[in-house]
């Protein structure tokens, strides 16, 4: 997805008129989210910034390539939160990183009153990314491991 800075749309936004923004749309084109693009897109980014490959994601969520691709192409949708949140850690995302992803998908951040997502915020917030270590952190606090269901 090509990239212009989030201010500078705002910015052109601010001074449109309504019969103007059939123009916005079409010359901005290129730099709107598309809904079922997006988190493909924003996942990709993250990762190309992180220097990461999208096998080593699989390998290290423990998910199949196959499955994992189309998740992330959302050829296929999960409501498995859970499923996100594996990728995620396995791209070494951030909070915010993880965030927006599960937002892009169409799932709840993570919430700091939720305990087990308190514990999954903490982890993170540690670079702790081995869903392994997790679900100790995770059982160790009576809450339930990460799901691997696909």
């Amino acid at each position: 997805m090509l990239q212009k800075p989030t201010d500078e749309l705002n910015d052109i936004l601010e001074n449109t008129k309504p019969g103007e923004l059939g123009s916005y749309l079409k010359e901005n084109e290129k730099y709107l989210a598309d809904d079922k693009k997006a988190f493909y897109y924003y996942f990709k980014d993250v990762l190309d910034e992180k220097s990461i490959k999208l096998s080593e994601v699989y390998l290290a969520a423990d998910v199949s390539e196959s499955y994992g691709s189309k998740i992330i192409r959302m050829e296929k949708h999960t409501k498995n939160r859970d499923m996100i949140i594996r990728l995620c850690l396995a791209g070494h995302f951030s909070w915010n990183e993880t965030d927006r992803a599960l937002k892009l998908y169409g799932m709840s951040n993570l919430y700091a009153k939720d305990p087990r997502d308190a514990s999954l915020i903490v982890a993170i917030n540690n670079r702790i990314y081995d869903p392994e270590k997790i679900d100790e952190l995770l059982v160790k606090e009576g809450l339930k491991k990460l799901s691997k269901e696909e």
